[in-house]
């Protein structure tokens, strides 16, 4: 169960969105603590949106064995939302074509524009606002099986996964600075010019995977 949803956590935390920020951010005149703000605004939204959906999966008795058809038909429609999504993604991309690295102008391309730690708080909490595929990985640990106290720990390893791309890059910054940094913005074209192709790959494997789990325990039943 528990490597299950850290997977999808995995998954999830894959965002090109998420390193192009901190990239940006440990660039900045105050780089550590632009960074700082924005991965405690990561962390307040992933949790916040961690709690609110096991307490509403929780209450609706998914974990029960006597549910299992309801929580593998969850898992089931999730998985074929998710691979629909990155199915969309990959045909939006072949229809424009590569695209050229180029800032966009969303509001959370203004923020980052400005950095200051409550712009960066603001762009951690819109960045890590609720994403399919990390809704997946608490579903996982909401309908499974298991005690109260596992269930606080697998969320908090979900959590922590799911803010990767926010810490990691700081950790890397603080122990090598000039280093990370060059490696990030080499880094940051790169993202710019596939990341819509690196998206529709999560949100296909992410698909298949849930597609696969519901499917089997539809049929087995277990």
């Amino acid at each position: 169960m528990l490597v299950q949803a850290a997977g999808l956590a995995l998954l999830a935390a894959l965002s090109p969105t998420a390193l192009l920020v901190v990239a940006v951010y440990l660039g900045s005149a105050s780089p550590g603590k632009t960074a700082v703000y924005y991965l405690a605004g990561a962390v307040l939204m992933t949790t916040v949106i961690a709690a609110v959906a096991l307490v509403i999966l929780r209450s609706a008795g998914l974990s029960r064995p006597d549910q299992h058809s309801a929580r593998d038909g969850l898992r089931l429609g999730l998985g074929l939302l998710l691979a629909m999504a990155g199915v969309a993604v990959l045909a939006r991309r072949w229809r424009r074509g590569p695209e050229p690295a180029r800032q966009g102008h969303g509001i959370v391309s203004r923020l980052v524009a400005s950095p200051t730690p409550r712009s960066a708080f603001a762009t951690g909490v819109l960045v890590f606002a609720p994403g399919a595929t990390f809704l997946a990985a608490v579903q996982v640990i909401a309908t499974a099986r298991v005690s109260i106290g596992f269930t606080v720990i697998g969320t908090a390893v979900i959590v922590i996964i799911n803010v990767l791309l926010a810490w990691l890059p700081l950790v890397l910054y603080l122990a090598a600075p000039r280093l990370t940094e060059q490696r990030l913005k080499a880094f940051n074209g790169w993202l710019r010019a596939h990341g819509s192709a690196l998206l529709a790959g999560t949100l296909a494997v992410a698909g298949v995977i849930l597609i696969f789990d519901g499917c089997y325990g539809l049929i087995t039943g277990s």
